[in-house]
């Protein structure tokens, strides 16, 4: 189950003797001790996470080999010739959940994108292979006239129980979209998804890469005849929310989903969609977030490189809103400001706020990335910051949740010699079926959920939602605000470290 502050759950009886790491170790000066990180090995366990979130059945080379095959029968319940195994179940739970599924694609494909090439040759295929993991799903999603499936899974049966995907038997209930149940959200994050995961396969598979952009301009042209958000329907809200409700509206989906398909394919037209549907469409909206609910810092990063390299002109208000977030994040800068934790990491009260800090420092990144081949800088007022002002905030981000902080532990699962070791995650939490081959029913789950012992299997290059306000951490597998991951707080990740991995002395000042 996610933890964003969107989502509201079922709580299995709590174990209340809560591991609190001591305060010793908060006060011993961990950001002070940095030392150098390995972002080889971080990325690459960042990558090896996506496997142990596989639903379906799964492929020879599965190197989470603690998992088996789940959920092979998934849309069936919408009829015998619907096929929707495969994809990913979202965090700590058994439910695919399409709207966050379509943006982890998004965020995974536009790291490949902007940093593949920064990545060791077997990181990128893994990484393409987990882009192509959640594309073939998105693309079954689209495949039937008139609906796009958006979601498998009853959610409220699900958590309420803990048990293996592997042992899955609560309903395997169905959810789409269509013409009288618009959900341009979705059909627009899908849409910019199959676009973006298009660039990654142009090169080694022209084939697959033009079938994704066919998806992805059919998703769209969806979104945008057929506009509302999902969870506004009744029945659509009964099973996505309050996990996944649509709460910034679908219009950002709409801008986003035009911007990857004007980046995939060069086509005219979806530059024209966007400067003439950008103001009705709330370009101009500002915010100092970015997710799977709100693109509008994405949005305008990636519009503004067409301004910023490409010189056009008709964008440039598009950098001047990405300016306007990035100014949000420099100290120095007269804009109101985000939340900074005591220690240094990027907070926004609420839910799992990792995922804040890992799409936040993608943006830092990419922005510089485009800033540094321009003469352009960005305008903060009174000041003029430039790319390693971004950087250097984004490696800040990076190494804190690597072990640089107050509690001298990693929040990634599997690396540095301190993490996270009861996560709130199911599949991680109850013995492997490989080593448990019994069925483990629905509430026979729950002596494990409240197991003090650490979690039998290690989901490596997990990142979990991450310490509270005041930098404490309690490896305890009931707060799940803190200790379930989720497939988007790794999905940014990915880029990050691969940006990390080409340049390891970001900010390192030589003497």
């Amino acid at each position: 189950m996610a933890t964003d502050c969107s989502r509201v759950r079922v709580v299995l009886p709590v174990w209340c003797g809560f591991l609190v790491l001591m305060a010793l170790s908060r006060c011993s000066g961990g950001a002070e001790a940095a030392a150098r990180h390995d972002y080889g090995d971080a990325l690459a366990k960042s990558i090896l996470f996506f496997e142990g979130q596989r639903s379906g059945r799964l492929p020879a080379g599965q190197r989470a080999t603690w998992r088996g095959d789940s959920a092979v029968s998934d849309g069936a319940a919408a009829g015998a010739d619907v096929d929707l195994e495969g994809g990913y179940y979202d965090a700590g739970d058994n439910v695919k959940f399409g709207f966050p599924m379509a943006f982890t694609t998004t965020m995974l494909a536009w790291g490949v994108v902007e940093f593949g090439d920064s990545m060791p040759a077997d990181e990128r295929g893994h990484a393409a292979d987990a882009v192509r993991w959640a594309t073939e799903y998105l693309l079954k999603a689209i495949a039937h006239p008139g609906v796009i499936f958006i979601q498998v899974g009853d959610p409220s049966k699900d958590h309420a129980c803990w048990e293996r995907p592997e042992d899955m038997d609560t309903a395997r209930t169905v959810y789409n979209i269509s013409a009288e149940r618009p959900g341009s959200d979705v059909a627009g994050e899908t849409a910019a998804a199959l676009a973006a995961a298009s660039m990654v396969f142009r090169d080694g598979d022209p084939e697959y890469a033009d079938r994704l952009l066919a998806g992805a301009r059919k998703a769209f042209q969806f979104a945008d005849t057929h506009r509302g958000a999902y969870s506004d329907d009744p029945e659509l809200r009964a099973g996505g929310c309050p996990f996944y409700c649509d709460f910034d509206g679908f219009q950002d989906e709409l801008l986003w989903g035009a911007a990857w398909l004007r980046r995939a394919s060069g086509d005219d037209a979806f530059l024209h969609y966007i400067q003439n549907n950008g103001k009705t469409l709330g370009a101009e909206d500002s915010s100092n977030e970015f997710g799977w609910d709100n693109k509008h810092a994405g949005l305008n990063v990636l519009v503004s490189k067409e301004f910023i390299q490409g010189e056009v002109q008709s964008l440039e208000s598009y950098k001047e809103y990405a300016d306007s977030f990035i100014c949000t994040l420099i100290p120095e800068s007269s804009s109101q400001h985000i939340t900074y934790t005591p220690g240094g990491l990027i907070y926004k009260p609420g839910g799992s706020n990792m995922q804040h800090v890992t799409s936040i420092s993608f943006l830092l990144l990419t922005y510089a990335k485009y800033l540094s081949n321009s003469s352009h800088t960005v305008n903060c007022g009174g000041i003029s910051v430039g790319p390693s002002t971004l950087q250097l905030q984004a490696k800040k981000q990076v190494d804190y949740l690597l072990g640089d902080n107050p509690m001298n532990m990693s929040y990634m699962v599997g690396y540095g010699d301190r993490y996270p070791e009861r996560i709130h995650h199911r599949g991680s939490s109850l013995p492997s079926i490989k080593n448990h081959p019994q069925k483990i029913a629905c509430n026979e789950g729950t002596p494990y959920y409240n197991s003090s012992s650490p979690n039998p299997n290690p989901l490596v290059g997990a990142v979990v939602g991450g310490p509270g306000e005041d930098d404490a951490y309690e490896d305890d597998r009931a707060n799940f605000r803190e200790s379930e991951p989720t497939t988007y707080i790794n999905a940014p990740l990915v880029g990050v470290l691969a940006y990390f991995v080409a340049n390891p002395d970001t900010g390192h000042v030589k003497h």
